[in-house]
């Protein structure tokens, strides 16, 4: 009796033959983050309208906090930091990347969409993460890329070592260099077995090819993942170069609001979400009903910087509060990208009273405000650095101990900032001439009036004039804000009808009326003031 397994005697029977054996291949595996997702919508304990009412922080967790002494931010360090988070005044975070990446750094290359970043912890850390940022009605939105995977994702290596891969058309290939294109990152054009493939970054992020279903329904399908889990809205990156049309139309096409709204209206059916998108070269248009919703106001941060280091308000600032729809826009000083501008330490460099001034303006005009972590204690630049984008995600400074408390590894993942030893957590925390006890005050006066959030807004002051004057109302509130951006005092006055009796100050606390004689109120240099009209 012939105990080997049939299988196996037809094998050595071919051997024996000479015979050789054409195996059927085997099937590719499917990667970890592609197939569907059905929606489970959580329950949500945030209030009504807190996208609007609150503001939010940008925090890289990879330099927030580090918990298990490797050098490396995590969400374990994160979440021990919220109760912070909390008595700053902060409702929302934006965490930029935390899925598992090429690049270990940033976090924008992508190789697992449904997967934490290893050294960032586990999912179960995220939903610890989640669930205590929510009890203390922080939300969270997430950092996500459409545009680009990271070249090292398996279903972009699919596509790359073969034509007959099932996702060889889920990106951008010629056969022949298409020429003639030059786009903010040179030639986007990038040789690749025998074929050119388009990558609008760098060689290492190729663009999806967003016109195919499966693409777009592989992303759909890793929102619902995140949204199931409890997040509470995105920030969607690149969005100005979802779609190309041509050489000459790469950017900003139709299309990128087609799928955006389409992204929208998934959000929508988990309830009350929220997403901002980053288009820099035209934020206005993803910035409707019919597109993101929201989208960052870039542009508006220069001028609201260069008026409080010139000394006087810059007419961009007027003519972007009217031709923007800043009241649904982000708003920002500096995020994690240097065209955006450097970190506001180096902007500013020691002028305090501008850097003061410049916050204030961003925390009292209209829009969704977004802080850069650090920024409420003035952090500044890390050095050296790869690149200067790297210079602006040092380390959190949390006090003046070794590594300035944010690690207790020999050496945290990129050199302290330059200034930890002056400006860090500890140093500032009961310091009531603080930088950050002044984001303290200001967040909790747009906490309390929900004028500043949602108000409308009324200019009373012209270019070039050094005190930035403007009204901003709701269901009867009204607040007056007053910023000198001028090193020297000064005198503004106010239109007809102003009376020193109506108005009363509430930020800074104790601060004396600034009201003269007819309708004139005088500052001091770099004197902010916000009054708020007695009722009647």
């Amino acid at each position: 009796m012939n105990l080997l397994p049939s299988s196996l005697r037809h094998l050595l029977a071919a051997l024996a033959l000479g015979l050789t054996l054409h195996c059927a291949p085997a099937a590719e595996p499917v990667p970890a983050d592609v197939g569907p997702v059905a929606a489970a919508p959580p329950a949500s304990a945030l209030p009504a309208g807190w996208a609007q009412r609150g503001v939010f922080m940008e925090i890289l967790v990879r330099a927030y906090q580090d918990s298990d002494g490797d050098g490396i931010g995590d969400l374990a360090g994160l979440t021990s930091r919220l109760d912070y988070l909390q008595a700053l005044g902060i409702k929302g975070l934006w965490l930029m990347p935390v899925f598992e990446s090429e690049d270990h750094d940033h976090g924008y290359a992508v190789v697992n969409y449904r997967a934490i970043e290893p050294a960032y912890g586990t999912l179960a850390d995220f939903d610890r993460f989640i669930a205590e940022a929510h009890q203390r009605g922080i939300a969270v939105i997430l950092d996500y890329v459409m545009n680009h995977a990271a070249a090292a994702h398996p279903i972009f290596e699919s596509a790359y070592d073969s034509r007959k891969s099932p996702f060889a058309d889920w990106f951008i290939w010629a056969d022949d260099k298409p020429r003639g294109w030059n786009t903010f990152a040179g030639d986007p054009w990038r040789e690749g077995n025998q074929r050119w493939y388009y990558a609008v970054f760098d060689a290492g992020m190729p663009d999806f090819n967003l016109r195919n279903p499966k693409v777009v329904d592989f992303h759909l399908d890793n929102l619902r993942f995140w949204l199931n889990r409890g997040v509470d809205g995105f920030r969607f990156d690149a969005v100005g170069v979802l779609f190309e049309n041509s050489a000459a139309a790469w950017e900003n096409q139709p299309e990128n609001h087609q799928l955006l709204k389409r992204v929208q209206t998934l959000l929508a059916s988990y309830g009350e979400k929220y997403m901002v998108c980053e288009s820099p070269s035209d934020p206005a248009p993803f910035a409707t009903p019919e597109s993101c919703g929201s989208a960052f106001a870039f542009g508006l941060q220069k001028h609201i910087v260069a008026s409080a280091k010139l000394g006087r308000l810059r007419d961009d600032v007027l003519y972007s509060l009217r031709k923007l729809p800043v009241a649904q826009m982000a708003t920002l000083l500096a995020n994690h990208d240097y065209f955006a501008g450097a970190r506001l330490a180096r902007q500013f460099e020691g002028d305090e009273g501008g850097y003061r001034a410049a916050a204030a303006t961003l925390l009292t005009l209209p829009g969704i405000p977004f802080i850069y972590y650090g920024e409420e204690i003035g952090l500044g630049l890390s050095a050296p650095v790869a690149n200067a984008d790297q210079s602006l995600r040092g380390p959190m400074s949390w006090s003046g101990e070794r590594n300035a408390g944010f690690t207790t590894a020999d050496k945290p993942f990129r050199a302290n900032v330059a200034n930890w030893r002056t400006h860090n957590v500890a140093a500032e925390q009961d310091d009531p001439r603080s930088l950050l006890t002044w984001y303290r005050g200001l967040i909790a006066l747009r906490n309390a009036e929900p004028a500043l959030a949602l108000g409308s807004f009324t200019a009373l002051s012209v270019r070039d004039q050094p005190v930035f004057a403007f009204l901003r109302e709701h269901e009867g509130a009204t607040l007056l804000v007053l910023i000198n951006y001028a090193r020297a005092p000064a005198t503004h006055a106010l239109p007809a009808g102003f009376k020193a009796a109506d108005w009363q100050p509430v930020f800074p606390s104790g601060a004396a009326s600034p009201f003269g004689a007819a309708n004139a109120v005088k500052l001091a240099p770099q004197q902010v003031l916000v009054l708020k009209k007695k009722p009647t």
